[in-house]
């Protein structure tokens, strides 16, 4: 049962941005954002630190914003995790069941997920997730939970989520050296999901897609489980790049235009509308029409949703997509985006932004705040699950943080 009072806190490291969130967790009033933080990313890069200093400026900025506004300390968070370095796959495992009178046990549930866990990993990659899918008694399939139930034969398929030891621990580095400490480490597209699909939404089957700056996120669900989950090189930044390289402006510039003039469908671009585009280095502003601005994103949105497609036709769930995509992430803002998504892939699509309560509720009520949502409610389930500590205001216990760094130990020994 969740205490009054309880604080947790989500931190998306993205490559334009860092978003700080945090929530009071209570049990009349739910989860009541309390505070918002937010500071233009100038170290990371498609979800990997290139430069430690910098990250560690723009977390610490982050963070200082959003306890002011909420009025505590923060001392541990809960943090996003992406980048190409990810990498994921389905895995099986079985045994059989040797209690009394074959009944199946907790302990038997986790040594069948041990069991699927055993697969070949590099030297240089870790798990970050395994996630099951169902469970399998004496051939009777789509078990959510086999405790207590009776058989012989016990199976299992899950999906494992790995990443690069040396990216996760930057990351972890960098936190940790902002005077905070790492509750957990949670792949980004599953934080999102949490914040934007529906129940409904995962058991008829869905595709997450979570456009971001450096990155596009994938994750598709069906019958309630994870069943693929990806990283696409490309995302919002590239956008803006194009645009500044093509019209000759500077990438600040470049990304107002984007947002305030720009729109990734070109049947809904006016063709008489001019947008005014300004020099770099003092020279003279441009005039470019709306649709010469929508030809430059369309031709790149196209290709982000290309990639998202081969995404999940690799994945084999091509016509089990009941729900359709929801796109999420500060990319999904732009005009045209869902409508452009929909033709592509062939299915229906809708932006899904988190919800939350409390009088800030409205506020986050955008696609660029999913990640940081689900992040905290990933930490409220965890923290409900272990127990929360006696602190209130003054940030959560360090047990969990103390099993991450465990696990970041045993990685680094891999490496020696």
């Amino acid at each position: 049962m969740m205490d009054y009072g309880e604080i947790v806190v989500g931190l998306d490291l993205g490559t334009t941005k860092i978003c700080a969130l945090i929530a009071e967790i209570s049990v009349e009033e739910g989860i009541k954002v309390i505070g918002v933080g937010s500071y233009p990313s100038e170290g990371l890069r498609r979800g990997v630190v290139v430069d430690v200093e910098k990250t560690i400026q723009s977390i610490g900025k982050a963070i200082k914003e959003a306890e002011l506004m909420a009025g505590v300390q923060v001392e541990s968070v809960y943090v996003g995790v992406a980048g190409e370095h990810i990498g994921s796959v389905n895995s099986r495992g079985v045994i059989g069941v040797a209690g009394s009178n074959r009944e199946i046990s907790l302990a038997d549930k986790e040594k069948v997920i041990e069991a699927a866990r055993a697969v070949a990993i590099p030297f240089d990659r870790e798990v970050l997730h395994v996630l099951p899918q169902e469970f399998i008694v004496d051939d009777q399939r789509g078990i959510r939970d086999p405790t207590g139930m009776s058989g012989v034969r016990l199976e299992t398929t899950v999906h494992i989520v790995t990443g690069a030891v040396t990216s996760v621990q930057n990351i972890c580095k960098s936190v940790q050296r902002s005077h905070i400490a790492v509750r957990d480490v949670v792949l980004e597209p599953l934080a999102s999901a949490k914040a934007v699909l529906h129940e409904d939404e995962l058991e008829m089957g869905v595709c997450l897609v979570d456009i971001g700056g450096g990155t596009t996120d994938v994750a598709i669900f069906q019958e309630g489980s994870v069943r693929h989950t990806a990283v696409i090189g490309v995302g919002g930044q590239n956008v803006t790049s194009d645009i500044a390289i093509v019209l000759r402006t500077s990438w600040a510039h470049a990304e107002k235009i984007k947002f305030e003039n720009g729109t990734a469908l070109l049947d809904g671009a006016e063709t008489v509308e001019d947008v005014e585009v300004p020099g770099v280095a003092g020279r003279r502003p441009q005039m470019v029409s709306r649709r010469e601005l929508g030809a430059i994103i369309e031709a790149r949105m196209e290709e982000v949703f290309v990639l998202v497609g081969e995404q999940i036709q690799r994945s084999g769930y091509t016509e089990l997509l009941g729900a359709g995509v929801v796109l999420t992430g500060g990319g999904a803002l732009l005009d045209g985006a869902a409508e452009l998504a929909e033709r592509l892939l062939g299915v229906p699509v809708r932006l899904g932004a988190p919800k939350a309560g409390g009088s800030m509720g409205e506020g986050i009520a955008s696609p660029i705040y999913a990640t940081a949502m689900g992040l905290v409610l990933f930490g409220a389930e965890s923290g409900a699950a272990d127990g929360w500590s006696a602190r209130r205001s003054k940030g959560l216990s360090e047990g969990r943080f103390d099993t991450v760094m465990s696990r970041m130990t045993d990685w680094l020994k891999t490496l020696v």
